[in-house]
């Protein structure tokens, strides 16, 4: 590599690290106990709740909704999520009139008809999952977290380009013990970035891919969502709405082996005016994060439609998991809690060897 080439590749490393570095610092460190969110919730968090009759007949969606809707007379249905965990409902509605983003939130039990207390996460937990994705600032947070991403993914590569003809005369992995502390540091920071760069690039290109979560979801409910609505404006009496249990039944056959996640009635964002919109997601560990959506028309229970989830969203919903190691259990999270910690030390490492640098350089021309 000519001396001009590897000139340019130590700014782009030098810079795209200094710029990065503490950012990535904070991102790793606010990592760390995310990736055990659900183990540490177990040993944080009080006991949990129990339905009043965990064994006992559930009520029919129809039976939940109208439950809800006696709570908020005049309300209109909006949306209605189901809990993994537990025999939970969750019906979402607004009163027709209501400012936009005024919702009714009620977790019902399905086997009372109950109401049944909120899913919360621990609040230190909540913080640092704030912070670790838009720092408190919404959309232009995460699209700031997801610039130093790809700084990061630069500065990765880079150092890939650099290692190689700095230490082309040593044996892959050499530790100059007997050297100076800084040298010493910098056989490590080289050594430690080679190890994890795998990792690093999968998880800082998947969170990169996480920050840009609200735009792709945005694009794929204007562009996809609206297509499938659009082949299926045929207008419905919407006084002689069909069973939301028949309309979800219906749904099921369509996508059968697949898990219901949601249901979005009939004038909402993700629905039409006319239309059940249910949701479905995969039973397995990887597609388990992959969404389809049905369309049910809301007077006559029939089948409308079905569109899967588009590339650019199966991206967007299989990186968050990969992001924080969720795929493969505690050893696999173990695992990146390991090279989480080791990319701490390559960035500490690196600051370290700017700031000896500037130092020394001082000292040399004092």
């Amino acid at each position: 590599m000519k001396a001009g080439t590897i000139r340019a590749w130590s700014w782009v490393h030098k810079w795209t690290s200094l710029v990065c570095t503490v950012f990535l610092l904070m991102l790793c460190i606010t990592g760390l106990p995310l990736v055990f969110t659900h183990e540490l919730e177990e040993v944080l968090m009080p006991a949990g709740w129990e339905a009043a009759n965990p064994d006992g007949p559930k009520l029919r969606l129809d039976e939940v909704l109208a439950t809800a809707l006696s709570r908020h007379p005049g309300d209109v249905p909006a949306f209605m999520s189901f809990d993994e965990d537990r025999p939970v409902v969750n019906v979402t509605s607004n009163a027709p009139d209501a400012a936009p983003g005024a919702y009714n939130f009620q977790p019902i039990d399905q086997t009372s008809g109950d109401a049944a207390p909120p899913v919360a996460g621990h609040p230190v937990l909540e913080f640092l999952l704030q912070l670790h994705t838009d720092l408190f600032l919404g959309l232009p947070g995460m699209l700031f977290l997801g610039l130093m991403g790809l700084l990061f993914v630069a500065a990765v590569v880079s150092g890939v380009v650099l290692y190689a003809p700095f230490m082309r005369r040593l044996p892959f992995g050499t530790v100059r013990t007997g050297r100076t502390k800084r040298l010493r540091w910098l056989d490590y920071h080289n050594l430690l970035g080679a190890v994890s760069i795998a990792w690093v690039l999968v998880v800082g290109l998947t969170g990169v891919i996480n920050t840009l979560a609200d735009p792709i979801i945005a694009y794929w409910k204007d562009t996809q969502l609206s297509e499938l609505a659009a082949a299926n404006a045929a207008p419905a009496a919407l006084g002689e709405r069909a069973s939301l249990d028949a309309a979800v039944e219906r749904a099921k056959q369509e996508l059968p082996g697949m898990t219901l996640q949601f249901v979005a009635f009939p004038g909402t964002a993700y629905s039409t005016d006319h239309h059940y919109a249910v949701f479905f997601h995969g039973d397995t560990p990887l597609t388990e994060h992959l969404i389809t959506p049905a369309l049910i028309d809301a007077r006559t229970g029939e089948l409308a439609g079905v569109k899967p989830m588009p590339w650019y969203a199966k991206v967007l919903s299989l990186s968050k998991p990969l992001h924080f190691g969720d795929y493969g259990g505690l050893p696999l999270k173990i695992l990146w809690a390991i090279l989480d910690l080791i990319t701490i030390v390559v960035l500490g490492s690196g600051i370290y060897l700017w700031l000896t640098k500037r130092k020394g350089g001082r000292e040399a021309s004092a």
